[in-house]
């Protein structure tokens, strides 16, 4: 699978580049006790955290709402997956386990303060493309809604827009029965490449370890 990010993302944000990770042969279940109980703690800890600051004060929440805006999204309106979850735990209402890879995404999004996605491969067709959505372009996303991905970062395959920083699409959810998946890293672009590298081999190395197969991970940007 050839994965790209579109000359006009380039233009537009100097630097920006994701961590793409494919995982083959894994096992997605309930969630081990050890990963359930780190990620109740550091919500408890994040909660805490934000009692002396506001959402917007950290580092990377501020840094992907300029991205937004950069985009032409307001970030306001649109809130990135990962300053939706802070905004969530400020209010307690705490993440639950749903199943392990998407509890190990929201850990690491809540770690690093970035979006990340993760999609079933084998409901994929062809290569994918990180571009700027257009004004056409919706879909049915996993909060229940159909949302419009116009001005917003898209991951997109043949079919068209399957995932954002915003929300991803219920067409390409993990579920339990997914053995092929791509996980997308939406990286801070002012991260030197060093820590990017070491970020997302640090993500790929703890899911497999929880879910078994193999993986493989590259930085792909601008």
């Amino acid at each position: 699978m050839e994965i790209k990010v579109s000359s006009t993302i380039c233009d537009l944000i100097p630097g920006f580049s994701v961590g793409v990770i494919e995982y083959k042969d894994i096992q997605v279940g309930d969630s081990p006790q050890m990963l359930k109980g780190r990620l109740q703690l550091f919500q408890e800890s994040i909660y805490f955290d934000l009692l002396e600051k506001n959402v917007t004060e950290l580092d990377g929440i501020k840094e992907w709402r300029s991205i937004f805006k950069s985009t032409g999204k307001d970030p306001n309106r649109y809130r990135h997956s990962a300053e939706a979850l802070y905004r969530r735990i400020a209010k307690q209402n705490y993440l639950q386990p749903v199943h392990s890879a998407i509890d190990l995404n929201n850990f690491f999004s809540l770690e690093y303060q970035v979006p990340i996605g993760v999609y079933d491969c084998d409901k994929l067709s062809g290569n994918v493309q990180i571009r700027i959505g257009i004004e056409t372009e919706e879909y049915a996303g996993l909060n229940g809604r159909i949302n419009n991905v116009s001005n917003l970062i898209v991951s997109a395959d043949d079919q068209g827009p399957f995932g954002s920083p915003f929300v991803d699409s219920e067409r390409t959810a993990v579920t339990l029965v997914t053995t092929n998946a791509l996980q997308i890293v939406y990286l801070r672009p002012s991260e030197p490449q060093e820590s990017k590298e070491k970020m997302t081999e640090s993500l790929m190395n703890m899911f497999i370890q929880i879910h078994g197969g193999s993986g493989t991970y590259k930085i792909v940007g601008c």
